[in-house]
C-alpha cells in the first residue's frame, strides 16, 4: 500500500526523482499518454494509479498559463496598477507621482516564485510519489496510428504507443510574415528571427531592464495588457493595430471606449500595417503604412502580440487519424473526444476559447470520461466569461449587441454607468459602464459587458445568473446588494431592463 498517492496537480518537489535512464526508452507502451502539462497535468490522480501513464512535455511544466500567460502577466498587472494610481489621483485631490520602478526586482519576485513551482511540478511527476508515471522531456509528433515519436531534449529519441491519448499541448505564438521577421506564421516565440530582434509574450516579461520605449504590434488582449503594464511603468508605448478599434472582438461600445482611453494614455496607430522591420544601433525600426501614409517608427524594443495558434499541426495529429478544422484546432465532440476512439483533446489545442478556466473545465470532463467511459459527461460552453486586465478593466459573457442584431435575436439592452452608482460617483468615474442584454419575453440574460473598475469581479453575479437560469428581475430584487459597493452596478443595470412581456 502506498503511503502517498500521486495526487493530481500537486506542486510538491521531490529530492529523489527516478533516474533519467529509466525514462528513456526506445519503445514503450502505456495505458495513457498525456501530451502537455498545463491543464492536462491535472488528470493523473488516485483513480488512475492502476494505469501506466506517460507525460510528454516539450517546454516548461505547467503550460502557458503558469509560465508565460495568465499568472505572470497578472503578477505584472498589479504592480502596474499601483504605479499608475497617481494618474487617477488628481480628480480626487491627490497630487502624487511615481518615483521609480524596480523592474529587475519585480521580474525576479515573479519568476522566482513561478520557476520554483515549475521545477517542483516536474520533480513531483518524476519522483517516487508517482511510480506509475513516466515523464518524457521532448517534442512529440505522431508517425502512425496511436504512435508518438519523441525527440528528447537530451538528444535521444523514443517512441510510445498507448491505448488512450490526451492532447493538451496548447498553442504557440504567431509571428506575422513581415519582411525582417523571417520567423513566419508558425514561429515558436524565439527572441530573434530573420534580421530583426523582437519579443513575444513568451519572452517579454524576462527583459533584463525596463526599456525607454516599446512598439507593440497587435490589437487584442495580449497587446492591451502589455501596453498597460509598460505604460504604467513609464515606458513610451506605441501600439500598432490593423483594425479601426482595439479589442474589436469585444462589444462595440466597450471596444470604442477602451480605444479612446488607450489613445489618451499612449500612442495608438489604427488601420496601420507594418511593411518592414530592421535592427538599429539602439533598438528596432519599423516601416509603417497607415491613415497618414508611410512613416518610420523607432523603438528600443518590439513586442509581437498578434495571437496564438493551436499546436495540433505541430503534433502531426492527422497521422493518427485526428482531424483539424480550418483554424488548426483539433476537432472534438461535446465529450472532448476526437474522431478517433480513445483520443481526447482539451484546452487551446482544440478549444475556440484560449482561456485557462475553459481548459480546466475541459480537463475535468476528460478526467471523468477516462475514468467512466460508459457514463460520459459533456463540456458546458454555453456561457464562457473572459476578462482583459488593463486599465480600464474589461469583462464579458454571452453575446454582444451586434451579434444579437445580426442573428435577429430579440433582446432588451440596459447600459448602467459606473458614475451613476455611489461607488462610482465616489471615484469620480467617467465613461465606464456595464451593458446587459436580456430576452424581453423571459427576462433571461443573454450577455453582459463591463468596462471599468474591477469589471472581472463585478460581472460574476451575471455569469452565475446565466448558468442557473435566473431572470434579471429575480437577481435584482430577491437578494440584498451591499451599499455602497461596486456590485450595485449589476443591481441597477438589471432593474433598468424592461419587465418581461411573455408572448402568447
Amino acid at each position: 500500500m502506498k503511503t502517498l498517492s500521486c495526487l493530481a496537480g500537486s506542486l510538491a518537489g521531490s529530492t529523489s526523482p527516478r533516474l533519467h535512464s529509466e525514462r528513456k526508452q526506445t519503445m514503450a507502451h502505456f495505458d495513457l499518454v498525456i501530451i502537455g502539462t498545463g491543464s492536462g497535468n491535472s488528470i493523473p490522480g488516485p483513480e488512475f494509479e492502476h494505469l501506466t501513464i506517460a507525460i510528454v512535455e516539450d517546454g516548461l511544466f505547467g503550460g502557458t498559463c503558469l509560465n508565460v500567460g495568465c499568472i505572470p502577466t497578472k503578477m505584472f498587472v498589479h504592480p502596474a496598477e499601483l504605479a499608475d494610481a497617481a494618474r487617477h489621483g488628481k480628480a480626487l485631490g491627490i497630487d502624487a507621482q511615481l518615483n521609480a520602478v524596480d523592474w529587475p526586482g519585480i521580474r525576479d519576485r515573479i519568476f522566482g516564485r513561478i520557476d520554483a513551482i515549475e521545477a517542483g511540478g516536474r520533480q513531483y511527476r518524476e519522483g517516487p510519489e508517482c511510480p506509475n508515471i513516466t515523464v518524457f522531456a521532448g517534442r512529440g509528433r505522431f508517425i502512425e496510428h496511436k504512435t508518438l515519436h519523441i525527440d528528447l531534449h537530451d538528444g535521444g529519441t523514443s517512441q510510445v504507443t498507448a491505448d488512450r491519448f490526451v492532447l493538451a499541448a496548447g498553442s504557440h505564438v504567431v509571428v506575422p510574415n513581415i519582411p525582417g521577421l523571417a520567423a513566419g506564421t508558425d514561429a515558436a516565440g524565439t527572441a530573434e528571427a530573420g534580421t530583426a530582434t523582437f519579443h513575444t509574450s513568451d519572452t517579454i516579461m524576462r527583459l533584463d531592464k525596463l526599456p525607454a520605449s516599446i512598439a507593440i504590434l497587435g490589437g487584442g488582449y495580449i497587446a492591451a495588457e502589455f501596453a498597460h503594464v509598460f505604460s504604467s511603468f513609464g515606458v513610451q508605448v506605441t501600439q500598432i493595430a490593423r483594425g479601426k478599434r482595439l479589442l474589436k472582438s469585444q462589444d462595440a461600445d466597450v471596444s470604442a471606449q477602451y480605444t479612446k482611453e488607450a489613445a489618451a494614455r499612449y500612442t495608438v496607430l489604427l488601420e496601420t500595417q507594418v511593411s518592414g522591420v530592421a535592427n538599429t544601433a539602439d533598438g528596432v525600426e519599423l516601416q509603417l503604412n497607415g491613415q497618414d501614409g508611410t512613416q518610420t517608427l523607432r523603438a528600443e524594443v518590439l513586442l509581437i502580440a498578434t495571437g496564438r495558434k493551436p499546436n495540433g499541426a505541430n503534433l502531426a495529429v492527422e497521422a493518427t487519424g485526428v482531424a483539424l478544422d480550418d483554424h488548426g484546432r483539433v476537432v472534438v465532440d461535446e465529450f472532448q473526444q476526437t474522431g478517433v476512439a480513445g483520443i481526447y483533446a482539451l484546452g487551446d489545442i482544440s478549444s475556440h476559447y484560449q482561456l485557462k478556466h475553459v481548459a480546466n473545465h475541459e480537463a475535468k470532463v476528460v478526467k471523468h470520461n477516462l475514468a467512466h467511459p460508459d457514463s460520459p459527461i459533456s463540456s458546458d460552453h454555453r456561457f464562457v466569461p473572459a476578462a482583459v486586465f488593463t486599465d480600464p478593466q474589461i469583462a464579458s459573457v454571452g453575446i454582444t449587441e451586434a451579434h444579437a442584431i445580426k442573428a435577429g435575436i430579440p433582446h432588451a439592452v440596459k447600459i448602467q454607468n459606473y458614475g451613476d452608482i455611489a461607488a462610482g460617483w465616489a471615484r469620480e468615474d467617467s465613461g465606464h459602464f456595464l451593458k446587459v442584454l436580456a430576452d424581453p419575453a423571459t427576462g433571461l440574460l443573454l450577455g453582459a459587458h463591463a468596462i471599468g473598475p474591477e469589471a472581472a469581479t463585478v460581472i460574476q453575479p451575471l455569469i452565475q445568473a446565466m448558468h442557473f437560469g435566473q431572470t434579471a428581475h429575480d437577481v435584482a430584487t430577491k437578494q440584498y446588494w451591499i451599499h455602497p459597493a461596486l456590485s450595485e452596478l449589476v443591481e441597477n443595470a438589471l432593474l433598468g431592463l424592461p419587465t418581461p412581456q411573455p408572448t402568447h
